[in-house]
């Protein structure tokens, strides 16, 4: 991979939160030239990025002491905020003007705002990052990312996301991007729902399910969510998750808390959470979303049940019964 750019002025890159995402990302930084700091309340997760020449820091207060940008890769809204504004020595505090904040995690566009506002207190600035690709873009650098915040931030790190994406976009101003990556999540969840639903019917069918994803290929109905999960369901191969149930469902969350906000309606994306729930109930929310197809295969109760509460002439068994007697 090429060096970074010489017009870049990025000298010195911060990175919080070494999880799933967070280590292929801060790989990619490294591969591309940038001199890279990381912290991670698990240091020994750091190791492999220090043998390909990261240096681990003790504190996020020294490692804000030590670059001009710091990224954050973390779990939701909690954790960022606990970062920023917690603990003895809150990162926020010893943000310096003209430093900037990239933050990489997935979490409520009015906690964005909000935390944004705080930063730029500090004369600091934000810019909010989240990304669509999973673990396999972000190994590839073929990332979406969706950004928030002023348009001259985002091109002073433009470099720093150029090898981590396929497509960088500024959606407007602090929060816009979080707002776009929960649209985002919807539109996965509900495919992910649908494609299990539509594996399940085909297995039930007699066909060989694993040939959809192949005859699908190139029409109207393929789509990436596609070819990573139906392989899986047809094969029943929930290992080794690379994503995860409760990463769906807590975007969803964040999805109807934005609906609600706004006074929008968003009933496809409430029932995907409702058979994340119902999945979850079965197999915990630590596993692959390719799992969610065990809900219609091994249920055939549910399935009359779910198709009873969605037909406006049936009427609930409690009702039924009172008019029998």
């Amino acid at each position: 991979m090429a060096s970074r750019s010489k017009e870049s002025q990025l000298k010195n890159i911060g990175f919080i939160g070494l999880g799933l995402m967070g280590i292929p990302l801060c790989k990619r930084l490294l591969e591309a030239g940038f001199n890279l700091h990381v912290w991670n309340r698990t240091p020994n997760k750091a190791q492999a990025l220090v043998d390909q020449g990261a240096q681990l820091l003790a504190s996020p207060q020294q490692l804000v002491q030590a670059c001009e940008v710091v990224c954050l890769c973390l779990t939701d809204t909690q954790a960022v905020e606990e970062v920023l504004l917690q603990g003895p020595q809150p990162l926020i505090g010893q943000l310096q003007p003209g430093q900037i904040i990239l933050d990489f995690s997935s979490i409520a566009p009015a906690a964005t705002q909000g935390l944004a506002a705080l930063v730029a207190q500090k004369g600091a600035q934000w810019i909010d990052a989240p990304v669509s690709g999973g673990v396999q873009g972000a190994e590839q650098g073929q990332l979406a990312i969706m950004c928030g915040g002023e348009a001259s931030t985002l091109d002073k790190v433009r470099p720093l996301l150029t090898p981590l994406a396929r497509q960088i976009t500024h959606l407007g101003p602090a929060g816009s991007g979080q707002i776009a990556k929960v649209c985002n999540q919807m539109l996965v969840t509900c495919q992910a729902a649908a494609i299990a639903e539509v594996m399940a019917l085909a297995q039930q069918a007699g066909i060989d399910a694993a040939l959809l994803p192949v005859a699908f290929r190139g029409g109207f109905a393929d789509s990436l969510p596609l070819q990573l999960l139906a392989p899986r369901m047809a094969a029943q191969d929930f290992s080794q998750p690379k994503w995860t149930l409760a990463t769906l469902l807590k975007d969803l969350n964040l999805s109807a808390d934005c609906a609600q906000q706004l006074g929008q309606a968003t009933p496809m994306s409430r029932q995907a959470a409702e058979l994340i729930r119902l999945q979850g109930l079965q197999s915990g929310l630590q596993v692959d979303p390719a799992q969610l197809v065990e809900l219609f295969q091994s249920a055939p109760a549910f399935n009359r049940s779910f198709d009873s509460s969605l037909d406006p002439t049936s009427k609930p068994q409690a009702q039924q019964q009172g008019e029998q007697s």
